[in-house]
């Protein structure tokens, strides 16, 4: 028989694809990590895990073990609640990362007020984790993923437009045409780091306007553009204090999802963040839909 400790470190090292970052995860080093996920090869007789120049890589007998137990951990999760007034256990959230921060992070406060007994980790950046291998509990994802076993919906609408700061819009005047963006400083999207097709913006603007100065983060853009950096797409729900260019030509709508997946979407837990989640993007409506007329926020 194997020790259920280790086959927990063995989920964290499965899902995550590195010691390192299981270790962070369970608050041990990576090389116990490491000598733990051996012992459980041992005792199994199996080799689970392979080591890769791109960090961790499950065997087939690893995929059969990951399976078995993820239905376990959940049995397990299901068992614990049995009896209990209040979801109790830690929801971990991944989002988008100007929704996480701007949307997300600030509510959460109402949310540990309203279920004091559920811990809450927002993973906030660019870039998801994944509910397919278990990384999270829940997702907020700019397209809907198609991984078997993932209870998707969408959760919300939310407006986009062209965005820059007084201080630029005085110094370089502002574009009245689309047209006049190429002879503007834009801002944008490192293309080559793009890990969503729904962040190319600018094409779907103006064929073949190109960032002058580009960044990964949505965060780092929106203060390249508040600096008077140039021009740029930002999130209406992002702009606070800066100032709508072309409203009547620009108006982009993209959707975020909620996805969960399926062998823990029923947990009370996930099932009360779930419903939390699409209550404050009804209660933000105002905030993700911009009027169209809109120059400043």
């Amino acid at each position: 028989m194997f020790d259920w400790d280790d086959a927990r470190v063995f989920l964290e090292a499965a899902r995550t694809g590195s010691l390192n970052r299981a270790a962070l995860r369970l608050g041990i080093d990576p090389a116990t990590v490491g000598r733990r996920v051996s012992r459980l090869e041992s005792a199994l007789k199996s080799t689970l895990l392979a080591r890769s120049a791109t960090g961790l890589e499950l065997t087939s007998a690893g995929q059969s073990f990951l399976r078995a137990v993820t239905q376990a951990e959940t049995a397990m999760g299901a068992a614990a609640e049995v009896g209990q007034d209040q979801p109790v256990g830690t929801v971990r959230i991944s989002a988008a990362e100007g929704f996480g921060s701007v949307i997300l992070a600030p509510a959460l406060v109402d949310l540990a007020a309203e279920a004091p007994t559920i811990r809450v980790e927002l993973a906030a950046n660019s870039g998801f984790l994944s509910p397919s291998r278990r990384e999270v509990d829940l997702a907020v994802t700019l397209s809907a993923p198609n991984a078997a076993r993932l209870d998707v919906e969408p959760l919300t609408d939310y407006d986009l437009a062209l965005y820059a700061a007084d201080d630029y819009l005085a110094a370089h005047g502002a574009p009245r045409t689309v047209e006049e963006l190429h002879g503007h400083r834009i801002v944008g999207y490192v293309d080559d780091l793009l890990y969503a097709q729904e962040l190319r913006y600018l094409d779907e603007i103006a064929p073949g306007l190109k960032p002058h100065l580009a960044s990964s983060s949505i965060r780092a853009q929106r203060e390249i553009i508040a600096a008077g950096g140039g021009v740029g797409v930002l999130p209406c729900f992002l702009a606070d204090g800066l100032r709508r260019v072309l409203p009547d030509e620009v108006r982009l709508r993209r959707r975020f999802w909620l996805s969960a997946h399926h062998e823990v979407s029923g947990a009370k837990r996930v099932r009360l963040v779930r419903q939390w989640l699409k209550t404050l993007c009804a209660r933000e409506t105002a905030r993700l839909r911009a009027p169209a007329d809109q120059a400043a926020r």
